[in-house]
């Protein structure tokens, strides 16, 4: 039994439909509260892994014979991948309330780790990889939190207006901004020795903590103010309609939509995973230990992480000022960014013009700013090609796309190093 969740041909998604047939006007968003707090939230599911990739320094001294950034990838997006295959098989049991408040809980307890350890146990110390060992369960428990929170909220912003599935993915472009010019402060007043460098990695992680404090708090503000309330409602006014004609969901049921979801978004998530894919394959694996600079030497690295977090920003802001509403255009955008795969390795291999700063620089910048509006602008469309009860849905399905993308990417990097 396949249950058909496609739209009406006279609308874009059943959420217009039962906006213009509800006889109450939406409420305004007061003074961009709900904004503001999507934005802090995208802020926030991003900050911890940002802050273990950019602490890179401080672990690549601790634990000097090992791949930091390529390990954190693999661990944090693989299990991250497996999370998300159970959640959106058994969203129908769960409730996205929960789910989201249980990993906002998780990154904390994940950022915790760090200055704990370094405080009783490493102390400075290089060479205990006990410590590097429990590092990595750290950054898989934060890929844990991940799953529950980023597929929580971008399936919570496919019910409501385009602008809030903006307003999350413009806040994870800012969170690489903020470790960046903290990264850059950081380094820029604490002596580059031992010292210097637990602090500033101390002070990465206690930045997170308490910003996923906040979250939790706005978050659970979020769920009462009148936009967001109005939103949950027209979502269950659908859920009770389509129990009413097609009776209760039972696993078999679930899954036939879930599959039939699949398919509705399969392009979108095709475009997803090639993003994903190119990017973790190059950042920051290939930013970080693959290429150097006589001149600027170990800013390098920082000063390339800095100019790819801002130009993502620039990017997945850009879809509130111009959004591309064809699918084919953005999905061949996806294709067409293979191309960094030859340009980065020219930047390699390749004439020697090719192997300097600026080459280098300007190509990691569009990797960020197609990164960014390409992102936000599949986030944004794919939800809508469901109906308004099977939103939240497929806005996990496509996190769930974005999963394997960054898995992909994440073990493909491996192979600049062969």
């Amino acid at each position: 039994m396949v249950i058909s969740v496609k739209p009406g041909p006279d609308s874009k998604s059943e959420s217009s439909l039962l906006l213009a047939g509800s006889s109450q006007k939406p409420p305004e968003d007061v003074f961009n509260l709900a904004y503001i707090i999507y934005f802090t939230l995208g802020l926030g599911f991003l900050l911890p892994w940002n802050a273990f990739i950019t602490a890179v320094d401080y672990f690549t001294y601790v634990y000097p014979d090992t791949s930091v950034d390529r390990v954190f990838a693999v661990a944090y997006m693989v299990v991250g991948l497996f999370c998300l295959l159970i959640i959106v098989f058994y969203a129908h049991k769960s409730d996205a309330y929960v789910r989201i408040n249980v990993g906002l809980g998780l990154f904390v307890v994940s950022l915790l780790v760090v200055p704990v350890m370094d405080a009783v146990y490493i102390k400075g110390r290089v060479g205990l990889y006990d410590g590097f060992y429990v590092t990595v369960g750290a950054v898989a428990l934060s890929g844990i939190a991940d799953a529950l929170v980023q597929g929580g909220l971008i399936g919570a912003a496919g019910e409501l207006p385009d602008r809030y599935m903006q307003a999350i993915v413009a806040g994870t472009g800012c969170s690489g901004v903020l470790v960046s010019v903290l990264r850059i402060l950081t380094k820029a007043v604490y002596p580059q020795d031992a010292h210097g460098l637990r602090k500033s990695a101390n002070l990465y992680f206690a930045v997170g903590i308490v910003v996923m404090a906040i979250c939790i708090v706005l978050y659970n503000v979020a769920h009462r103010l009148p936009i967001i309330k109005y939103h949950h409602d027209l979502k269950i006014q659908a859920v009770n309609e389509e129990k009413e004609v097609k009776g209760s969901l039972t696993g078999a049921v679930w899954r036939s939509i879930v599959w039939d979801i699949f398919g509705r978004v399969k392009w979108y998530g095709f475009g997803v995973i090639l993003i994903y894919m190119v990017t973790l394959s190059i950042f920051p694996g290939y930013i970080t230990e693959d290429v150097s600079s006589l001149v600027l030497k170990d800013w390098y690295g920082i000063i390339l992480i800095a100019g790819y977090n801002m130009f993502d920003l620039v990017g997945k802001s850009l879809t509130a000022v111009y959004l591309l509403e064809n699918e084919k255009v953005a999905i061949g955008g996806c294709v067409v960014r293979l191309l960094f795969f030859p340009l980065f390795l020219g930047c390699l291999h390749g004439p020697k013009f090719f192997r300097t700063e600026i080459p280098v620089t300007i190509l990691t910048c569009l990797l960020g700013l197609t990164n960014g509006y390409l992102t936000s602008v599949l986030l944004i469309l794919a939800p809508k090609v469901v109906h308004l009860q099977h939103a939240e849905t497929a806005g996990i399905v496509i996190v769930l796309f974005l999963a394997i993308g960054l898995a992909s990417g994440s073990v493909v990097s491996w192979f600049w190093v062969i």
